[in-house]
């Protein structure tokens, strides 16, 4: 599997991709394309990792959700394509059966400590069919109520393995294209006092 680069901040490539190692969203991340949009600041500061910068014209993003039992294999994976995202969350997104189930069956089909559920991203491009893996996280996704709808129920095998103790089986029934849409509403209140 690749992985996306991560350079030393007095050896980089322009364009790079500047984010912090403890960030959420898209919380103070860069990107800089010329010696003049970089900073001291960029430089001095311990948090910033200075990572390739992977072209949104060439890849698709994807989240893929994953179930790990607790023999630490691998239970389910539901990639979900993220097709509008606003301040590192997901806005607009949906299931796909694609490379990316098979690849990460044949690459993280077991993985020591892995428990429940994680979050891998990964850029994928359909043509070329090259796949980069940029994070894992081991949480819940913001965007999971996605994968527990197109039958991923990840809450019910923590119950049904740790409370129940039964076995889970790997699934990999759940519904494709299913898409998912976010958005903002205005709610009026009349005669509110604080």
């Amino acid at each position: 599997m690749i992985h996306a680069k991560e350079y030393k901040k007095n050896n980089f490539v322009l364009p790079v991709f500047i984010k912090p190692n403890d960030g959420s969203g898209s919380a103070d991340t860069f990107l800089i394309e010329s010696d003049e949009d970089i900073t001291e600041d960029h430089f001095q500061n311990d948090r910033y990792m200075f990572l390739e910068y992977i072209d949104l014209q060439i890849f698709t993003e994807y989240t893929c959700d994953l179930y790990y039992g607790k023999d630490s294999k691998l239970k389910c994976v539901i990639p979900r394509k993220r097709i509008k995202v606003r301040d590192g969350e997901v806005n607009k997104s949906k299931t796909e059966k694609n490379e990316l189930v098979l690849h990460i069956k044949e690459h993280l089909s077991h993985i020591e400590g892995a428990r429940g559920c994680l979050t891998a991203q990964f850029f994928f491009n359909d043509v070329t069919k090259k796949i980069i893996g940029i994070e894992i996280n081991p949480r819940f996704g913001g965007g999971y109520p996605l994968t527990y709808l197109a039958g991923g129920n990840f809450l019910k095998w923590i119950i049904e393995e740790y409370i129940l103790h039964k076995e889970i089986n790997y699934f990999e029934d759940w519904e494709e294209n299913l898409l998912m849409l976010r958005y903002d509403d205005e709610v009026i209140v009349r005669n509110y006092n604080e």
